[in-house]
């Protein structure tokens, strides 16, 4: 595994873990403040810019689609980043809003997309940890 996906394995990792035990321990406040977000334009254009930054570094830093389930992995998350990044920034405010809370069904879906974040922070975290120290640079 090449250093850089070992890297973003592990950031992309902890952010989903931080993120899954903060909305298992905030659940109520977190709905409320996301559904203030995306009803906000100008918040989820600023939100749309910073996720294009991110999406695109992901993309053009890591476009790898061999080697492993973690480096795939961690491509398809770039790959999703930059095209949520797109749908945030290309489409009508009211449709991104609808598209979160109405076609996601926010709520009723947040112990799925939880778990979801937990397993997928379990692994990326896990693969970016457990890499083998000989496929780390500078490491005989």
């Amino acid at each position: 595994m090449s250093p850089r996906t070992v890297f973003l394995s592990k950031l992309i990792g902890l952010y989903c873990l931080i993120l899954a035990f903060s909305l298992a321990l905030n659940k109520a406040a977190l709905m409320e403040e996301i559904t203030a977000l995306v009803q906000n334009s100008p918040a989820m254009l600023v939100v749309g810019v910073f996720t294009l930054f991110a999406g695109l570094a992901m993309v053009l830093g890591h476009n790898v689609w061999r080697g492993g389930g973690v480096t795939i992995v961690v491509t398809v998350i770039g790959w999703l980043t930059l095209l949520k990044a797109l749908l945030i920034l290309f489409v009508p405010p009211s449709a991104v809003s609808r598209l979160f809370l109405e076609t996601l069904q926010a709520d009723r879906m947040l112990y799925f997309r939880l778990a979801l974040t937990l397993v997928l922070g379990i692994y990326l975290t896990y693969g970016g940890f457990a890499a083998s120290p000989k496929n780390r640079p500078g490491v005989s």
